[in-house]
């Protein structure tokens, strides 16, 4: 480490190092780590409200015996193309945070779990890709490379947030349940949201099958799911306020605001007949939404039964005191 250290900071010149060797770079690395895995969710419903799910129409090739698009496939081909070109921007984010990581926390900690969970992850997220090509973009299969990605951005947020060094705000069992069943409400919101999608019109081909659900009904579930996750957010507010819990009830606050945003975009879209645009948007918000979750999720710790016991004898120290004065 040492070494490296000294080879980066040589008076002779710069060296590839310079780019991974020191904690602000590292947190460069999350941070792109985590804005790429953002991009490619929002990419990948371009890919799907354009029509362009079979621009490609085989994997790991475009075509067979071709990595790129044919000039028949036109506009959908490229679009395809560009959204999987993005995977290697998401390798180089991930690889580039690993090293980081290990150069400047070493190996095993929290932290390079994480790095390693997100670079491994990203494989895997391609493969389930080409899978969804292969069986003709199946329903099921689409929701579940959306899923992944979701589960992709809660990893890299909580890896920021460790690499940033803030400890989460020690909160009561109640107040850490109603953050965690918040959380919990914004992911079950995210699946329903893929199944209103599978019966939907946007299913990234004119010829892929969709789920058979009725699209009324379950946007109707998919609407209470999004009012339960309102309820938990306002409820996150309300308690971190009290608690006077700073950090977390920012936290909160974002995620009430995005959840917001979020719903009157649903609600115009679905009313509107869910135009392409607003589509986009939509997912735009789920990729906000899920940051703002995990971010209200990992900046709050239930509070240690150690630290209830200091506070409480804090307090009646503090009254005992009042009361002899």
């Amino acid at each position: 480490m040492d070494v490296m250290t000294r080879t980066t900071r040589s008076p002779n010149g710069w060296t590839p190092l310079r780019l991974v060797d020191s904690e602000k770079a590292m947190k460069r690395w999350l941070i792109a780590s985590l804005v790429a895995n953002m991009l490619i969710i929002v990419t990948g419903a371009v890919v799907r409200v354009t029509g362009s799910g079979l621009g490609c129409p085989t994997w790991p090739h475009c075509y067979e015996g071709s990595w790129t698009p044919h000039p028949e496939s036109g506009a959908n081909g490229v679009i395809e193309f560009g959204n999987r070109l993005l995977t290697f921007v998401l390798i180089i984010a991930a690889l580039g945070a690993f090293i980081s990581v290990w150069l400047n926390r070493r190996a095993f900690t929290k932290l390079w779990w994480l790095s390693l969970g997100i670079g491994l992850g990203i494989p895997l997220q391609a493969v389930v890709g080409g899978i969804v090509v292969r069986l003709d973009l199946n329903p099921s299969l689409v929701a579940a490379h959306l899923l992944l990605s979701v589960a992709l951005v809660v990893l890299a947020t909580w890896a920021v947030t460790v690499a940033r060094g803030v400890p989460a705000d020690a909160v009561p069992p109640f107040m850490r349940y109603v953050v965690i069943g918040t959380f919990a409400m914004a992911m079950v919101s995210i699946v329903i949201g893929t199944l209103v999608t599978g019966a939907g019109p946007h299913a990234g081909d004119i010829d892929a099958e969709r789920n058979g659900l009725s699209i009324p009904i379950i946007a109707r579930v998919h609407s209470a799911s999004a009012w339960l996750l309102t309820l938990g957010s306002i409820a996150s507010v309300v308690l971190l306020r009290r608690g006077r819990h700073v950090r977390a009830t920012r936290a909160a606050w974002v995620l009430l605001g995005t959840v917001a945003l979020q719903g009157l975009i649903g609600y115009v879209q679905y009313f509107t007949g869910v135009p392409v645009g607003l589509v986009i948007l939509h997912i735009i918000g789920l990729t906000l939404v899920t940051l703002a979750a995990a971010w209200l999720l990992f900046s709050t710790r239930r509070r240690s039964t150690a630290t209830d016991t200091t506070v409480a004898s804090s307090a009646s120290t503090r009254r005992s005191t009042s009361a002899s004065r």
